[in-house]
């Protein structure tokens, strides 16, 4: 694995558990108003992006087609998250997680499709077992058929966050790519909030409401998104999105730390199918194989023959 393919993909982890350690932050949000948290999240999070985007920011926004521009609208759409919400009305949390963790099957699939070219057979493989430890970790819950809709909903919103980038990507780049994506949302979730609950979709946050506001505002969506925009960039959509397999992981390890969850056997053998699926989709098991070989060939020809090998004289009796 080379240098660029190995910090696109610890970029693309990093990304993933950020993520995974936000859902911890979302169970101290239950009853802030969800369009007004999300305005003050992104909102935020686009001031402080601003800087990094560059001077010609602006310039590659005008250059933008209007298909582009739609794309970037619906990336930067707010109805993962409204489908998350609505599925836990009716369903546990564990059935919409499980949903999202097929969603590195679904891209494995569908990327390629797009391109013109057939799934690559071991980044297959290895989203599968990514989902399955996903499953593993989160197990599955109660639920009915809206709550598997919206978890359906779901899923797609996070097969779209992989594959609407990639065309982005390229005029714009992850910085400018993240604050676009998050003034947008900002835009949206303002839209939203002043719809459907009118005065009621923004109040003033409270100690706790504050400092997780922060933490997504700050770390996950300007360290987070920054980070998955250019890992995606450097390892690409297929094998970025592996990585999201480190979502319920991440959250399993950190629900303990607030008293919402527990990290068990099972949680432990989900995290070693989601390690081992990443370690094959993207390459690593399969180069650390080859290295091996080369070096064990290397070694064996580097070997003196009998003839000249070094004899050790034998001691008297």
């Amino acid at each position: 694995m080379n240098a660029t393919t190995t910090r696109g993909a610890l970029l693309a982890a990093l990304a993933c558990v950020l993520v995974g350690g936000s859902f911890t932050a979302n169970s101290i949000l239950g009853a802030y108003p969800y369009a007004g948290g999300q305005f003050l999240r992104y909102g935020l999070a686009c001031l402080l992006l601003l800087p990094a985007a560059g001077k010609g920011a602006a310039g590659r926004l005008r250059a933008l087609t209007p298909r582009q521009w739609g794309r970037l609208a619906v990336l930067a759409a707010v109805g993962f998250n409204l489908a998350v919400l609505a599925a836990e009305r009716t369903a546990e949390p564990a059935v919409p997680g499980v949903f999202v963790g097929c969603a590195p099957v679904v891209v494995a699939v569908l990327v390629p499709l797009l391109d013109g070219r057939g799934p690559q057979r071991t980044v297959l493989y290895g989203a599968l077992l990514v989902a399955v430890g996903a499953f593993t970790v989160q197990g599955w819950g109660r639920t009915d058929g809206a709550g598997i809709a919206f978890s359906a909903c779901a899923l797609a919103g996070e097969v779209g966050f992989a594959v609407l980038a990639v065309p982005l990507l390229r005029p714009l780049g992850p910085r400018q790519l993240s604050a676009a994506v998050c003034a947008v949302a900002a835009l949206e979730s303002a839209a939203i909030g002043l719809t459907a609950d009118r005065g009621a979709w923004l109040r003033r946050p409270d100690g706790v409401e504050t400092a997780a506001l922060l933490w997504q505002a700050v770390v996950v969506t300007v360290v987070g998104f920054v980070c998955w925009y250019m890992g995606m960039q450097r390892i690409g959509a297929e094998r970025a999105t592996l990585f999201s397999g480190l979502i319920p992981v991440a959250a399993a390890c950190t629900a303990p730390l607030v008293g919402t969850g527990s990290y068990g056997l099972p949680q432990a053998v989900g995290s070693a199918l989601v390690g081992l699926g990443v370690a094959l989709g993207s390459g690593v098991l399969r180069r650390a194989g080859r290295e091996r070989r080369s070096r064990e060939r290397a070694f064996r020809g580097n070997g003196l023959p009998e003839s000249q090998g070094v004899r050790v004289p034998e001691m008297p009796e």
